[in-house]
């Protein structure tokens, strides 16, 4: 869908009826695990996190899984449970702390099926509608870590899961349960309960065509395999009346494998869960292998992925319906006003920023920290970890905000206008202090201006930190020379060094070449500015006629200039890229879908890190249907004026290369934060200088260092 800017949102905060209760606007938290229970009970750090959200202004909250069944059925021991009366003061407790901040509460009911990893854990079989078929891709598996492969290791215990298909008394037995979960929830005070009947989980697999193979009244048909929701649905009914709203939690589509559901059968199903009870359909997706399909569902990658199902889903129905994946405020108030959905599920992007709702509600929408889409997030729940956001450090301890005000007012210099500075300035300033802000290049943004050529998702941070710097009134200054002697002409009390990592060349025959590019001289060749060589001429003229008419002050136009551009320059069309770790890799996409033959070397076995796995297995399938030549476990030898000659194993190759970029040997040194350490100057570093992290070690080192100064 084409997303229409807005500045206003009238339907996406206008109030919402769901059966029995009313919201005060349209935005829902979806279910996001945040694993900070203890034996099924909630605690204070999960109150918190839900009730900021809540106090954000969000219409309604949703939390993450709850088991019907705890212990079983579960995927983790940090999930809340619903089985017993002991859990009720948990949610009791949560659903106070949600309706003092002036939100709804709804608890979302599961049993993980095929996925309740501590079935095995605890020596119970996992109860699925048939027994399971495996997985028909797990390549991505090869670019995980040995560390992140060891961690997800860990939390299986060294057992395997083993599976039994459920009878019929299994089926009573599970339909009490969620009926009894209900009922818990009403005692304790909550407003709505989601059935979750997606994501592989229990009754999601009944549903599906490719997880359920039974021959009784369970399977076959879309109304048999539907069967047991509509039971379950009803159960719940009987239990709670109108006490609560009955949302159910519904794939438009299942992705991935032949035979998944489609959204006609989707569409279908919601038809029948509104006749057995359900107030409302919140449409989701499901990746059949999470593995090969993660970014497509549960989180996908494309902003409004889910929006064409769940119109799909809208009109077979009468009841609302929710819509999640990736719904910015833009693309929620169109659906809303297009008729497609009645409300709207943001579960990332208020992760990024819990009061986007109020900033909306106040006209500031420009001011809402957005997510930037790289999944940092939902790698934690891999090895049972709380969450942890790359722009928002306060997520899983809410208890850092607001900033402690400055107990004595002093004058911040900071050197280095990348993410690390810029929020380094932004935080000291919003704290009291008194900031200037220094940069040698002609814009704000460093390496995450660059950054935003590959990354489109980025440019909205670099937005967004850029005028809160200007909001916050630091003083800017561009096209600096920040010299140890200038630095103290300033007369700091403490500067801050966020100057980003060094980017040497290859230390091989043929390195200096001027067609062989490190980041800094691709960035100058890009923007019009820096370290371009004369033999590069005609990127060079490129790039300064493009700066002269300002295009190249605009990320959005490169990208779309550079794909009719990059193909008919010469140098351009055989490009070797060295070093497959995240920056090395987006180039390499960057480049092939701009129609360069793109070669990637990397001298280890894994691609894309330390990107969050979800978006390395994405990128590296993108890079492979793209065409993008990738030689793993290579090491450049020598480079010549036409070719980039390699070694795998015992065997040289060599390939064509007109163009070569350096994504290797990136390292963190500040040596001018030593010189001015020797000179007696207070002195913090911070973002790639002191740890190569990219944007979330920026963010997360720049709070650190801003809030105890």
């Amino acid at each position: 869908m084409t997303i229409r800017q807005q500045t206003t949102f009238p339907r996406l905060l206008s109030p919402g009826k769901i059966g029995p209760i009313t919201l005060d606007n349209r935005v829902v938290l979806p279910a996001m695990d945040m694993n900070l229970c203890e034996d099924g009970e909630i605690h204070q750090g999960d109150i918190d996190h839900f009730a900021t959200r809540a106090e954000g202004g969000t219409g309604m909250i949703i939390t993450g899984c709850c088991a019907v069944a705890y212990p079983a059925g579960c995927t983790s021991r940090k999930e809340p449970g619903l089985s017993e009366d002991r859990f009720i003061p948990g949610l009791k407790a949560l659903a106070d702390a949600v309706h003092a901040a002036g939100s709804k509460l709804c608890v979302q009911m599961t049993h993980h099926g095929k996925v309740a990893r501590i079935d095995t854990l605890d020596g119970r079989p996992q109860m699925v509608p048939s027994i399971p078929k495996p997985p028909g891709d797990m390549s991505a598996m090869i670019d995980c870590t040995p560390e992140e492969l060891g961690k997800m290791a860990a939390i299986q215990e060294g057992k395997k899961a083993t599976y039994r298909e459920a009878t019929h008394e299994d089926l009573e037995w599970l339909v009490r349960m969620f009926a009894e979960a209900a009922g818990r929830v009403l005692t304790a005070g909550g407003d709505a309960v989601e059935i979750h009947a997606a994501h592989n989980y229990v009754l999601g697999g009944f549903l599906s065509r490719y997880s359920n193979q039974r021959t009784d009244e369970y399977g076959g048909s879309l109304e048999n395999r539907a069967r047991l929701s509509c039971e379950v649905i009803r159960a719940v009914k009987a239990e709670v009346g109108d006490g609560l709203a009955i949302i159910v939690r519904l794939a438009g589509q299942e992705y991935g494998e032949t035979d998944g559901l489609t959204p006609d059968e989707s569409a279908r199903a919601a038809a029948m869960f509104e006749e057995a009870g359900a107030d409302a359909i919140h449409v989701t997706g499901t990746a059949l292998n999470a593995f090969a399909n993660f970014t497509d569902g549960p989180l996908p990658n494309t902003v409004g992925f889910y929006t064409a199902n769940a119109a799909v889903v809208k009109r077979a129905v009468s009841i609302p319906v929710i819509t999640v994946g990736r719904m910015l405020p833009e693309v929620g108030e169109q659906m809303i006003t297009e008729g497609h959905t009645d409300f709207v599920a943001m579960g990332r992007q208020l992760l990024a920023d819990p009061a986007l709702v109020n900033k909306l509600k106040a006209g500031r929408s420009e001011q809402v920290r957005p997510c930037i889409n790289c999944y940092v997030c939902v790698q934690e729940n891999f090895w049972d970890d709380t969450p942890l956001c790359a722009v928002n450090p306060a997520l899983g301890n809410e208890t850092l905000l607001p900033f402690p005000s400055a107990t004595k007012r002093k004058h911040v210099v900071v050197v280095g206008a990348g993410p690390g500075g810029m929020e380094t300035a932004r935080v000291a300033t919003e704290r009291g202090h008194r900031v200037t802000l220094l940069d040698k290049a002609d814009r704000l943004g460093g390496t995450l201006w660059f950054s935003t050529l590959t990354t489109p998702d980025n440019e909205r941070l670099l937005n967004w930190l850029t005028q809160e710097v200007q909001r916050a009134g630091v003083d800017v200054r561009l096209k600096t020379e920040a010299t140890a002697a200038a630095i103290k002409a300033l007369a700091p009390d403490v500067v801050v060094v966020a100057t980003g990592a060094v980017r040497a060349r290859p230390s091989v025959p043929g390195g200096n070449l001027p067609h062989v590019h490190t980041g800094d001289s691709l960035r100058g060749l890009m923007t019009g500015s820096g370290d371009v060589s004369d033999q590069a001429l005609l990127l060079r003229v490129a790039g300064k006629l493009g700066g002269l008419v300002g295009i190249t002050k605009s990320p959005e136009k490169i990208r779309t200039l550079s794909r009719k551009f990059l193909k008919f320059l010469p140098m351009s069309k055989n490009v070797v890229v060295i070093g497959g770790s995240l920056v090395g890799l987006e180039l390499a996409e960057f480049l092939a879908e701009r129609g360069s033959r793109v070669t990637l070397i990397e001298e280890g076995q894994q691609l894309g890190v330390p990107m969050a796995m979800p978006r390395r297995w994405t990128a590296v399938k993108h890079a492979k249907e793209l065409g993008v030549d990738i030689q793993r476990n290579a090491t450049v030898q020598r480079i010549t004026k036409k070719t980039v000659e390699f070694t795998v194993g015992d065997k040289t190759m060599s390939v064509p290369a007109s163009m070569v970029v350096v994504a290797s040997g990136v390292s963190a040194a500040a040596p001018l934060a030593d010189e001015l350490a020797r000179d007696g100057v207070e002195v913090r570093v911070v973002g790639d200088a002191t740890e190569v992290d990219y944007i979330e070690g920026a963010m997360h080192s720049a709070w650190k260092v801003a809030t105890e100064i």
